[in-house]
């Protein structure tokens, strides 16, 4: 026999691949073999000398590779490798292993005197590869014997009564947990269904209210959802119901209107469930791949504490697997970002005003640590402050969106945690300390800190485009063409501060908020201002000019010219600026306090 096994690899030569428990044969051989060893039994009289020799077994031979049996039923190895035992005495052998990741299966010829891992083979007279669980050196696995050709080749898994009885007692336990989620389903959907139609109902009579009389203006788009413009907590408990459909909501994309980094804004109808008529929404799309940034955003927006009528409205968020997107859904408001109101228009003092103080006012509440009821609130930093990501309401104040980058201040939050946050944002409006890679971690209101040195730059550009400044030059972003149009870190090192020119301080407010937006961007983030701060100060520059504005005699009342000489007696007018100034800083130290 031997000589046949040297014969068959002279025959193939590499072809035939050896192994110290058997040879393994191509599948042209494997036919040939299979086809005239039966003349080689005992017996035989084809080839005289040989009929002494006991032929070997004929069984699958493939070392542990992946496999698709899952243990139950029955399956096939997948081994593409058919093999001569070396010895009569072998057998066909299959262990099927489960390990964390998945299902290994090996193949091979044994002999039943000798253990294999520790386990002595039984039932190896069988004709089916029926699995076993055995203990072996390799911990638990299934393994079968048999000593038909190829029988290792189609694996049998047969469940004990054990199994049997422990899954019969499993499903008799799960009944009454089955039946009892079956119920809550359903009483679950019905209350969707319900609230749904009840919702409906209420849309209907928000577009009644809502709707013009005859010859006055259309209020869709200012309307949407309970008109988000009023800030009432009637549109907040709105969008909270919104926030627990489980069905899409049926929304037609009308337009595309602002495009970023990680996602698109497009202007959208919201339809009506038992009427032709809609609300005008925003949806911001994120594709598959941004899905961490959708779902910082929709966090941050689902924290109930967020809402104030100088951040966006939310309504609700949805996942649309059918087009592979994320979106979030939100107020639209048909005037844009701050950036593009600022290209097309030139601001008036009271235009500014009200743009400035709503701003502040919503950095304020982003940053508080407590409601205007006193409750306690977790403080949230935008880290992205910018005036593409501030909205412009059709009173002319300022929403804030886009809380991509944001972060809530938990105090649970460790300094590794808040390193790992990562030097983020828009470099052109990225504090000194962010660009140097030197913030704070080991105080949380350096991360704040941050955020008053970007809004004093959103400051700086409404300045720029007020009329009150005299000479107003076309929208630029701060530090205009100093740096490129979307630089980056390295190129903001060396900025410096946008330019304040002498002729904007000839106007009591425009210096009053000048003096303001260079404390918020000094370049020591311990001096800066709070947004509290900002906003106290704000609203007290317009109450005091109004005082001034009062008492003046001239045509103008506000408007005049302020000359700071050298070595001489400063004028009575510029004493009174001062004076506003201290008396405004005076409140604000002792409100932080």
């Amino acid at each position: 026999m031997n000589v046949f096994r040297s014969s068959l690899s002279n025959m193939h030569g590499p072809q035939c691949c050896s192994s110290s428990r058997g040879v393994s044969l191509p599948s042209s051989l494997v036919l040939w073999a299979v086809f005239f060893l039966p003349l080689l039994k005992p017996g035989t009289a084809g080839i005289p000398g040989l009929s002494m020799y006991p032929i070997s077994q004929l069984c699958k031979f493939c070392d542990r590779q992946s496999s698709s049996c899952n243990g139950t039923g029955s399956c096939m190895s997948d081994c593409d490798i058919t093999s001569v035992c070396s010895s009569h005495q072998d057998v066909c052998v299959a262990i099927w292993v489960e390990n964390g990741t998945g299902f290994t299966v090996e193949t091979l010829c044994h002999s039943p005197s000798v253990s294999l891992y520790g386990i002595m083979l039984d039932d190896y007279n069988s004709s089916r590869c029926v699995m076993k669980e055995k203990n072996s050196t390799r911990g638990m696995v299934h393994i079968c014997s048999c000593s038909e050709e190829e029988c290792n080749d189609k694996l049998v898994f047969v469940s004990t009564a054990k199994d049997q009885a422990l899954v019969y007692i499993i499903l008799v336990s799960l009944l009454p947990l089955i039946v009892m989620g079956v119920l809550v389903a359903v009483v679950i959907h019905w209350h969707c269904v319900n609230r749904r139609r009840q919702l409906g109902r209420k849309w209907e009579s928000n577009i009644k209210m809502c709707k013009p009389k005859a010859g006055g203006l259309d209020c869709r788009d200012t309307c949407a959802f309970m008109v988000d413009d009023d800030g009432s907590d009637s549109s907040s408990m709105h969008a909270n119901n919104l926030n627990h459909n489980t069905e899409p909501l049926p929304i037609e994309l009308d337009l595309l209107v602002g495009k970023g980094r990680f996602a698109q804004v497009y202007k959208a109808k919201l339809k009506q469930t038992s009427s032709a008529q809609f609300e005008t929404v925003a949806v911001k799309i994120f594709p598959c791949e941004e899905y961490a940034s959708w779902k910082n955003e929709k966090d941050i927006f689902f924290n109930k504490d967020l809402r104030h009528e100088n951040i966006l409205h939310f309504l609700t968020a949805e996942e649309r697997k059918a087009e592979k997107q994320y979106w979030l859904i939100t107020a639209f408001h048909p005037s844009g970002n701050l950036q593009e109101y600022l290209t097309r228009h030139v601001i008036s003092w009271e235009e500014l005003q009200a743009l400035s103080s709503s701003l502040a006012r919503g950095v304020a509440h982003l940053h508080s640590d407590r409601l205007a009821s006193g409750r306690p609130k977790v403080p949230i930093v935008h880290r992205d402050l910018k005036s593409s990501n501030v909205l412009v309401k059709n009173d002319l104040t300022c929403c804030i969106c886009d809380f991509g980058l944001a972060l809530c201040l938990d105090s649970s939050l460790s300094v590794d945690d808040l390193a790992n946050s990562g030097q983020v944002g828009t470099a052109r409006y990225m504090a000194p300390e962010v660009l140097e890679a030197r913030l704070n971690l080991e105080n949380i209101e350096s991360f704040k800190q941050t955020d008053i040195y970007s809004m004093a730059l959103v400051l700086w550009e409404m300045t720029s485009r007020c009329e009150t400044i005299g000479d107003v030059k076309d929208y630029e972003p701060a530090f205009g063409s100093k740096v490129r149009q979307h630089p980056y870190v390295e190129n903001m090192k060396d900025s410096d501060r946008p330019d304040i020119p002498d002729s904007w301080l000839r106007h009591q407010g425009i210096l009053a908020v000048c003096t303001t937006i260079k404390e918020c961007w000094d370049h020591d983030p311990e001096a800066r201002l709070t947004a509290h701060c900002v906003a106290t100060r704000l609203a007290e520059i317009e109450e005091e000019l109004d005082k001034l504005s009062s008492r003046s005699s001239s045509a103008e009342k506000i408007r005049y010219e302020v000359h700071i000489p050298v070595a001489m007696e400063i004028p009575e007018e510029e004493v009174k600026i001062f004076e506003i100034q201290n008396i405004i800083a005076a409140d604000c130290s002792v409100s932080d306090k």
